[in-house]
């Protein structure tokens, strides 16, 4: 089982660098992001964390025995494969428009404090 502590925030540019895959992501499927801002922010950031630890952008909002085993895995790495073939987004990163949340922007703004 692999366990780690991490308690280092991802930096502003490791952040911008997520954000602005998730707005061009979001442009090219044709979804939008979450009408609730800190939802989308906390899953840009969760996403930037695995980023910087494991290599890739492994989907925060799953619990896995063995993170890093799954980031090679792929599967869940965003956008994942449910998000790439159904456009089914666990983390409501990315949502279909007229879907529960969904929201009318393809732009985030990520609080860094």
């Amino acid at each position: 089982m692999n366990t780690y502590i991490h308690t280092v925030e991802p930096s502003e540019k490791s952040v911008e660098i997520m954000r602005k895959f998730s707005e061009q992501y979001a442009r090219c499927s044709g979804t939008y992001f979450c009408i609730d801002k800190g939802v989308t922010s906390v899953v840009i950031k969760g996403l930037t964390d695995h980023k910087d630890l494991l290599g890739a952008p492994l989907c925060p909002c799953r619990h896995y025995d063995d993170k890093a085993a799954k980031a090679n895995q792929g599967f869940w790495n965003s956008p994942c494969v449910p998000m790439r073939e159904r456009k089914e987004c666990h983390c409501i990163l990315f949502l279909m428009p007229g879907t529960d949340f969904a929201g009318q922007e393809l732009v985030i703004l990520i609080n860094y404090n």
